[in-house]
């Protein structure tokens, strides 16, 4: 299994209330040079958690005990930038599952469903609600329900349906990545060779 099977994530929730997060800023290009997905939560956001002399930054929103969880809450345009697909390892390899915003990139979004991060894109409406009762309450909790593709906050009850592709959503929900969903596969393709022309 690639990773954990995502069905129903009910979790407090991380805010970075910040627009245009790329994904340099997700994780520093001086830190690409690992080809595994290990260890890379280390440098999360490295140069907005930690001052050169890698003391961590006491006002940046991952260092304050007040806030944990398995969601983070991000500003528009979340992971825009370069391609990487070490933004989605670090974001899952700090804990993170899911990762909310009123809109992504698209390679970004697609690079986390690759590896087992629901991207919840949600209405502007919508994500000003979030922040604002995480702001009220940093015990707020956010229910990121795959099968029913909806978010619920659950303080008030207030919900949202979100879109995500079938097969990813069916990938998620199983914990594949595409070479499980082959193997999975495996005999039906074995069947179907059988009735080709060598």
């Amino acid at each position: 299994m690639a990773y954990d099977k995502f069905n129903i994530l009910t979790s407090s929730a991380v805010p970075l209330s910040i627009e245009n997060v790329d994904t340099d800023q997700i994780i520093p290009a001086r830190f690409l040079k690992a080809t595994e997905r290990k260890g890379f939560g280390d440098n999360l956001f490295r140069d907005w958690r930690y001052n050169p002399d890698n003391s961590p930054k006491r006002d940046f929103v991952l260092n304050d005990p007040t806030y944990s969880g398995k969601i983070l809450v991000g500003g528009k345009n979340f992971g825009s930038g370069s391609s990487r697909e070490h933004a989605a390892w670090a974001v899952y390899d700090y804990g993170f599952r899911c990762v909310v915003s009123s809109f992504f990139a698209d390679i970004f979004r697609n690079n986390c469903l690759n590896i087992g991060v629901l991207p919840v894109q949600v209405s502007t409406a919508f994500s000003e609600k979030i922040f604002s009762a995480i702001a009220s309450d940093p015990n707020t909790e956010l229910e990121i329900n795959l099968p029913e593709q909806t978010i619920t906050l659950k303080s008030t009850g207030e919900s949202e349906s979100f879109d995500i592709n079938s097969y990813k959503k069916d990938n998620m929900l199983n914990g594949f990545d595409d070479i499980d969903y082959l193997v999975k596969m495996k005999s039906e393709i074995e069947d179907f060779a059988t009735t080709r022309p060598f």
